[in-house]
């Protein structure tokens, strides 16, 4: 299956690393960058897309775009991983809705299109006859879209709540252990790799949020927006806080959580019993959904990460080539 790669920031380049180094049939006829772009129908030779990336800045010739490779290049499937805008959707949404146009299939770990447009993207996937797949929208490797459709096919998902952010899991985990202060775990966190040099997103909620609304629309299609999340960050947490939910057994972690019986949407700081199945440390992700018939089941895994994150979009195309491409 021939596949076009639009971003080659971390995600990116995981997913070309994981394709060439594994024998999987998905062969890369189109790349893209924010600055060139390359195209080559019998394949391309990812180990210098990669090292002309690391020495020049860019993957290919510079008069070329990605929307050329979207537009013109031989593909199946399109892989979408340039960096999310939660405001606009943009350019993303538009990458995609050009792929969809010429019937080709769709994968991305790209939070905004999802967030913001997802109903209007399938609709149109389905109406063109292709697949549009994002399950490296949520929580990195863990299959949450896969055991959605089908582990609890049939089941009716009554309730969701997890830990949706692994930057702030760390900070919390490492608040908790070591009496630090908000501010002296956020550089710690900067330090090892899981912090931005703005966290705002993070540790104010809005990623976990973004998640918690293509979660929700997935499940139930209620059509909820970001906006309709009530949020509530840890950047004002205290070590006394989580001391003092430690002196009761507990501790504290951001908690996305939907039920839509209870017209619940919502992520907050939640005192947990320590032996709480979402109380992970570091950057793990858990996430628990109630269920009519399977009841809970809790899923615990990397949230994030480039080769976590390929792990899901090559999952991803793999159920496409198998699903659709060797069938037609």
């Amino acid at each position: 299956m021939k596949v076009a790669l639009i971003g080659l920031g971390s995600v990116g380049r995981g997913v070309a690393e994981m394709l060439a180094k594994k024998d999987l049939g998905l062969t890369i006829t189109g790349i893209a960058d924010s600055k060139s772009a390359f195209m080559d129908p019998a394949g391309i030779d990812i180990s210098r897309i990669l090292a002309n990336k690391k020495k020049n800045g860019s993957c290919g010739d510079q008069h070329l775009t990605a929307e050329d490779v979207i537009k013109k290049a031989d593909y199946d499937a399109l892989i979408e991983v340039t960096p999310t805008n939660a405001l606009s959707g943009e350019p993303a949404i538009g990458y995609i809705r050009a792929a969809l146009s010429r019937k080709k299939h769709v994968v991305t770990s790209n939070k905004g299109p999802i967030a913001l447009a997802a109903k209007e993207l399938r609709a149109m996937a389905k109406k063109k006859g292709v697949a549009l797949r994002y399950e490296a929208t949520v929580a990195g490797a863990i299959p949450v879209m896969h055991t959605l459709e089908h582990g609890l096919a049939g089941n009716e998902i009554l309730a969701l709540y997890g830990v949706l952010n692994g930057t702030c899991n760390f900070i919390l985990t490492r608040m908790a252990a070591e009496g630090l202060t908000y501010e002296q775990a956020l550089m710690e966190a900067r330090e090892m790799g899981y912090a931005e040099a703005d966290p705002t997103y993070d540790v104010q909620g809005i990623d976990a949020a973004i998640k918690l609304v293509i979660l929700a629309n997935t499940i139930w299609d209620n059509g909820v927006k970001l906006s309709d999340v009530d949020r509530t960050g840890i950047d004002l947490l205290t070590p006394d806080a989580l001391r003092l939910a430690d002196e009761e057994g507990c501790t504290i972690r951001l908690i996305a959580e939907a039920n839509p019986k209870k017209h619940l949407l919502r992520v907050s700081p939640r005192i947990l019993e320590k032996n709480h199945p979402l109380v992970n440390d570091g950057t793990l992700n858990a996430l628990t959904f109630e269920t009519d018939m399977a009841k809970e089941i809790t899923l615990i895994g990397r949230g994030a990460g480039s080769i976590e994150t390929a792990s899901a979009i090559i999952g991803d195309l793999l159920y496409i080539r198998d699903h659709y491409v060797q069938r037609a």
